[in-house]
């Protein structure tokens, strides 16, 4: 089965092609978190996995993390059920984009 989530998104994603961005709560930290590798095409495609793999709730904890990491952190060693299930998604989806989205180095 997730065999198959990760080719679905993989073609999804190479289906795009980039032409349109793709926005949401995800990009928009992406962009916002003003890293040195962000980039629209690079935050739009993390976000059409994201919209792949996450529930929209999943991205709306998700989106949090890149304005405090430390509670990713806190996340992942969380004993609560919940907190432990959503990890194993949040982690499956950084896998996947990871795999797919590549910095564009410019200049």
């Amino acid at each position: 089965m997730r065999y198959f989530l990760m080719v679905g998104a993989v073609a999804m994603v190479a289906a795009c092609g980039g032409d349109a961005p793709v926005t949401g709560d995800i990009s928009e930290a992406c962009i916002a978190a003003d890293r040195r590798a962000a980039s629209p095409a690079l935050c739009s495609c993390v976000q059409q996995v994201a919209n792949q793999t996450l529930s929209s709730r999943d991205q709306t904890r998700a989106v949090i993390f890149f304005e405090n990491p430390q509670l990713a952190q806190d996340t992942r060693q969380s004993d609560n059920p919940s907190s432990e299930a959503f990890w194993d998604r949040y982690k499956a989806f950084t896998e996947l984009a990871t795999q797919i989205c590549q910095p564009v180095e410019i200049g």
